[in-house]
């Protein structure tokens, strides 16, 4: 098993340095030296035959169960090394993959039933989880960086002000959050923009802390959130928001999520989709991924999205690529999450905290030196509803920062209130 595991980890790994040590001790290193060194050493050899026989999914499984185990560096160093050859996995694993692309479809078959169940694998987890690493308004998608040094709470809410400066909501608008999550957009939406916010979730937990945030800030009247399918709401909408929903989708229901939409949006009205995308062509939801983390979800290439887009008889008025901002989100979302683990320990256990840990670090890797990315389409029914040029998105933004700064400052009481 030693000189089987030498020889194809030899083969695959061209860049950087790593040392891998057996469970029978013998070490060796691959690489071409370059780069921060890396050592790990596995602790049965049951773990080495599994991870050379499905490393998309084993290797994520070994350092769950502690059968791999990281000497010099972190995982998210020694998935940097891994995930940053040039061929992104070994050439004897093609036929798996080419087999899991076949099957897809199945996996991906988001009906009703399944979406819900789907979601509450990963959405209804203890809330007390996500508050260990997300910022302060539980913002679970990709921030916007406007400078290197900014905070994850600056950058958050910078992603939500691009967004609604692209969304061009107007007081009194009907605006459908897709996908709602813990109601931060939606919240800021009503706020900043006086629109009539309706989100829609399929988790009950999200469900329960947006509504209660909602009226912990008086908006429940301009800002409430549903239990509900976006393909049983009712229209029409103004505005329609999704941010991170759409990875849920599946591709079997690209053109159903896109007729759907055009239905609910008015004559004049305005979309604005927030997604992970993949810059290379279609291709399949990591194993290990798809079995832990993200049942039924699928990263979409824009070839698939855009004929569903065109079929939809939507136009695209605006699409923005944001590259490595998730990359430094997850980055953000790593670093508090490893400086609170035990706190994740004792929610859950030391294997769960260790799945937590593979997936921020090899998400992270995703975008940082593989095809990850993030896409924002803005989406219209007919032509003139915005503005020719993209320098009205600056001046929107500008315009609601002020109305951020001014909702921050604190409320002069009258005497006797």
């Amino acid at each position: 098993m030693d000189r089987l595991l030498r020889y194809f980890l030899g083969q695959f790994v061209r860049r950087g340095s790593i040392t891998f040590t057996t469970a029978s001790g013998m070490k060796f290193t691959c690489g071409d030296g370059t780069g921060v060194p890396v050592a790990v050493r596995f602790t049965s050899a049951a773990a080495e035959a599994r991870v050379l026989l499905d490393p998309e999914l084993y290797l994520g499984e070994a350092y769950m169960d502690g059968t791999l185990l990281v000497e010099e560096g972190s995982i998210a160093d020694a998935l940097a090394v891994l995930m940053g050859q040039a061929d992104m996995l070994p050439n004897y694993t093609r036929l798996q993959s080419w087999l899991r692309f076949l099957g897809r479809r199945i996996q991906q078959l988001n009906v009703r039933g399944r979406s819900r169940n789907n979601v509450a694998r990963h959405y209804d987890l203890d809330g007390r989880l996500y508050s260990l690493f997300l910022d302060a308004d539980k913002q679970y998608s990709c921030a916007y960086f406007e400078t290197p040094d900014a905070s994850l709470d600056d950058a958050q809410l910078a992603k939500k002000r691009h967004l609604a400066a692209k969304l061009l909501a107007r007081p009194g608008d009907r605006v459908l959050d897709i996908g709602s999550g813990w109601g931060g957009l939606g919240l800021y939406l009503a706020e900043m923009t006086g629109a009539d916010v309706t989100g829609v979730t399929l988790s009950t937990e999200q469900l329960q802390i947006s509504n209660a945030r909602a009226a912990e800030r008086n908006l429940a009247q301009s800002a409430r959130f549903l239990l509900q399918d976006y393909r049983d709401i009712p229209g029409p909408f103004d505005r329609i928001i999704s941010v991170g929903m759409f990875e849920h989708v599946g591709v079997a229901f690209y053109e159903t999520f896109f007729q759907r939409c055009a239905e609910l949006l008015s004559d004049d009205g305005v979309m604005v989709l927030h997604s992970i995308g993949r810059s290379t062509g279609p291709d399949v939801t990591s194993p290990w991924i798809r079995k832990y983390i993200f049942p039924g979800g699928y990263i979409p290439a824009l070839s698939e999205v855009m004929p569903a887009v065109e079929k939809a008889g939507l136009l695209v008025c605006d699409m923005e690529i944001l590259r490595l901002h998730y990359a430094e989100t997850l980055k953000a979302w790593r670093d508090r999450f490893m400086a609170r683990r035990e706190e994740a320990v004792r929610l859950y256990d030391e294997r769960f905290a260790r799945m937590w840990e593979f997936y921020l670090a090899a998400s992270e890797m995703s975008f940082r030196v593989q095809n990850m990315m993030n896409l924002q389409l803005q989406l219209t029914k007919r032509q003139g509803v915005v503005p020719m040029t993209r320098d009205y998105i600056g001046r929107e933004e500008a315009r609601l920062q002020l109305k951020e700064a001014d909702a921050a400052k604190p409320r002069l009481q009258l005497a006797g209130e």
